[in-house]
């Protein structure tokens, strides 16, 4: 039953052999795991993943062949198992119409909403469920989970519903980007090309062949001649935008690491979520533990470097104006102050975004981020690279 995500895991191009398709069945002959998602999820991907560059293929292979596995429903499987306790719980998630939600007042700000979380935490003594106080699940409370409120701090809950949470409380983790995707068009190469600077530098490796041809006239004798490589000398730090509202973008974001990774040889790529701060991280998988300090980078990433960033730019807009409002740590110094030193550091610089143009007027952080950045702020199509990069030259 498990063939056809052995096929799609090949077809992904996850090198799992036979042997590690065997053991993979062996183990669910052994009842590692039973009706375990996530444990059943591990199981495949340690026995059938050797290389961590293949994890992002694996989860695609994975999502293809069993997508709605995590849906199925108590009515299914009551009677063979006992269902997790939280499962039962989002259940009685509540559903308001538009008249309720418009009766739901805000609490008056950040500054508000952070010292008002800090009054419940340290009153409430027990997990609560509904209502519209206390910390909670499915009900109309600014803090938790499963619930609507129009400005509120999101805790404990997967993925957003209704992009209104203006901080959230819990680190997710990300994928990186496949920089090796295959792209389907080759505008993307084609609007990068615009910035080609060419130049000869490294070992005189490639054969100079006119120069041989002088060389053999003039001495009468085959004499080769060779010259170092010519390459584009631009450099570029690329600052990618990675996780929650990024997700749908994910695809045309790959598409654009990949088409840079084969234009400049001088790439240095690094990851942030939603706004500029103090830390950047090339893994998303130790965005934790191993992130390099931005400062570090504006010191040792000179002036001559071109600098993009590539987001939706569509956030709370405490995250890019107020210290503390990040979405998912406490920054000491706010997002705007951050992205300010970035353009002063590298004049050259860029912010491409994903969203369709016409939609930037509605979000106040695209606008916000557009007024940091000048104008430099272009959409992610062909004819605004084309054009953003024409302003870089």
């Amino acid at each position: 039953m498990f063939l056809p995500f052995f096929q799609a895991l090949r077809k992904e191009g996850v090198p799992a052999s036979l042997h590690e398709y065997l053991a993979f069945l062996e183990g669910m002959a052994a009842g590692i795991v039973t009706y375990d998602v996530d444990g059943f999820y591990h199981l495949a991907r340690t026995t059938m993943v050797k290389d961590e560059r293949h994890l992002d293929r694996f989860d695609r292979a994975f999502a293809a062949s069993f997508n709605g596995l995590e849906r199925i429903t108590p009515d299914h499987v009551l009677d063979a198992i006992d269902l997790p306790r939280d499962w039962l719980e989002k259940l009685a998630e509540k559903h308001l119409t538009e008249e309720e939600r418009a009766q739901i007042a805000a609490l008056g700000g950040f500054d508000t909403l952070m010292e008002t979380l800090r009054k419940r935490l340290a009153e409430q003594k027990g997990r609560h469920q509904g209502g519209s106080k206390w910390v909670g699940t499915a009900g109309t409370s600014p803090f938790g989970a499963y619930g609507y409120n129009p400005e509120g701090v999101r805790i404990g809950q997967d993925r957003s519903r209704h992009q209104r949470a203006v901080k959230v409380w819990d680190r997710r983790d990300f994928r990186n980007l496949d920089d090796r995707v295959e792209l389907g068009t080759r505008n993307i190469k084609v609007a990068l090309r615009r910035l080609r600077r060419w130049a000869r530098d490294g070992a005189a490796q490639e054969l100079d062949l006119d120069g041989t041809i002088r060389a053999t006239a003039d001495r009468g004798w085959l004499d080769v001649q060779t010259r170092p490589e010519r390459r584009n000398a631009v450099k570029v730090i690329l600052f990618l935008d990675i996780g929650g509202s990024m997700d749908p973008h994910i695809r045309v974001m790959e598409e654009l690491f990949s088409a840079a990774r084969s234009e400049f040889k001088h790439l240095a790529p690094f990851y942030f979520h939603n706004c500029l701060y103090e830390g950047v991280w090339r893994d998303n998988r130790r965005r934790w533990d191993d992130q390099t300090p931005t400062m570090d980078l504006m010191n040792s990433y000179g002036p001559d470097w071109h600098c993009f960033f590539v987001g939706d730019a569509s956030m709370s807009p405490y995250e890019i104006t107020h210290p503390g409002g990040a979405n998912e740590h406490w920054n000491r110094e706010s997002g705007r102050t951050w992205l300010e030193r970035a353009c002063a550091r590298w004049p050259r610089h860029l912010w491409i975004n994903p969203v369709p143009q016409a939609h930037w007027p509605h979000t106040q952080s695209i606008r916000l981020i557009g007024e940091i950045f000048a104008g430099r702020m272009v959409p992610m199509t062909l004819d605004g690279i084309a054009r953003g990069l024409r302003e870089l030259r």
